[in-house]
């Protein structure tokens, strides 16, 4: 492979040139044997088309960010140095976005930046609260704890997130075949067949006249309809990135019946496990409900966490500062309040979080229960209807006959 230098000789001049080695590794050590100090080192390989930052094909995803951070938390625990932990693994990760990152982040080091301002460069891989815990790492010198702590929060969180989604996959599959094949029989079916019954001028029962003139109705104005509903899907998606907006679909989204409490309790999970995580690697109360409440994904919660914040900061006790808001369960206030009374709020907060997961789990299994047998029951009532409805007159039609 080629890779691009940049460096500084020993008379202390810049010099910049490329060099042929078997890895980025095996580059720096042959321009060090040269007495070159390294300042910056990347691939100088021309990209193909599936090699370039294309979002479908080089995504950074969750569970490589996952992975990763396991890795990284067990090469600390072996005392690898930091610069060399980023540069291996830049070169085994399946990702190329990521290994890029890390190829960046490794470059960065070499250069003397500490590994949290190194990772804040590249957000879409690092985020916020991931950062934080980091920085918190070093300013306590137990980056191998926290890169553990880090990995099995990520776990956590990727395995209650992927559950959920997954879950809800074979659900909105049956939805979306149920409103299909309704719209095909209500659009090509029943016009041909309502024809014919219109056709013969036999007497039709009130619930085919019904369906018929649905039929009729969505075959002349099934592309007005099209047409409004794509608008509106173009007017939420415009309202979900104001602030007021985004709040307000955030709050319809916790009311609505029973997919509104699984939402609420995976937000308490997720608040939960990034306080706790945070707390007990050191980060402050107040950076944590800050950085909790930047990354909690629900700006109802998230203008919670930040009224608590100025509580506190105004000397109130957590637990007391979640009390003013309903938002918040009576059980996570009465757990916050035993955790700071008793010194173990990280530890409280850890326990809430298994809690909450173990729910969100469990209301996953009983909605797709429920959804799945529903659907099936409604798409074979539909379709059932539909056909009776115009396929009994006919008969008669032809009993009549």
């Amino acid at each position: 492979m080629l890779f691009k230098y940049h460096a500084i000789d020993p008379d202390g001049h810049e010099r910049e040139g490329t060099i042929e080695a078997l890895s980025q590794e095996v580059a720096v050590s042959a321009l060090q044997r040269r007495g070159l100090i390294i300042s910056a080192i990347s691939s100088a390989e021309k990209k193909g088309l599936l090699q370039k930052d294309l979002p479908f094909f080089n995504s950074i995803s969750n569970k490589d960010v996952v992975i990763l951070s396991r890795q990284i938390a067990t090469l600390f625990e072996a005392q690898v140095s930091a610069l060399r932990i980023f540069r291996l693994l830049a070169g085994e990760v399946e990702s190329k976005r990521l290994a890029d990152v890390l190829t960046q982040v490794a470059d960065d080091l070499q250069g003397g930046s500490p590994i949290s301002k190194a990772l804040a460069k590249h957000p879409k891989a690092f985020s916020t609260f991931y950062v934080n815990m980091v920085r918190a790492g070093e300013e306590s010198g137990k980056l191998s704890e926290t890169f553990g702590y880090l990995a099995d929060y990520l776990d956590r969180s990727y395995d209650v997130a992927s559950k959920a989604e997954n879950a809800l996959i074979y659900p909105a599959f049956v939805i979306v075949v149920f409103f299909g094949v309704m719209g095909l029989m209500l659009t090509l079916v029943i016009p041909k067949i309502s024809a014919v019954l219109l056709e013969s001028g036999a007497k039709v029962p009130v619930y085919t006249k019904v369906v018929i003139g649905f039929s009729q109705f969505l075959v002349n104005y099934g592309i007005i309809i099209l047409f409004l509903l794509i608008v509106l899907a173009g007017y939420l998606w415009w309202l979900g990135q104001k602030a007021s907006g985004r709040l307000a679909l955030d709050r319809v989204k916790l009311s609505v019946p029973y997919v509104g409490d699984l939402y609420k309790k995976l937000y308490l999970a997720r608040i939960a496990d990034n306080f706790s995580t945070m707390l007990l690697s050191g980060v402050s109360v107040v950076e944590a409900l800050d950085i909790t409440a930047s990354v909690v994904g629900n700006a109802a919660y998230a203008g919670v966490l930040a009224s608590v914040e100025n509580e506190v900061k105004g000397g109130s006790s957590i637990s007391d500062a979640l009390a003013k808001h309903p938002e918040m369960p009576g059980i996570m206030v009465a757990m916050v309040k035993v955790g700071e009374e008793t010194g173990e709020l990280g530890k409280i907060l850890t326990t809430l979080a298994k809690f909450y997961n173990r729910e969100v789990s469990n209301a996953v299994d009983t909605l797709v229960g429920l959804i799945e047998p529903i659907m099936i029951v409604a798409l074979g009532i539909g379709v059932g209807t539909l056909l009776a409805a115009v396929l009994l007159p006919i008969y008669n039609l032809a009993g009549a006959i």
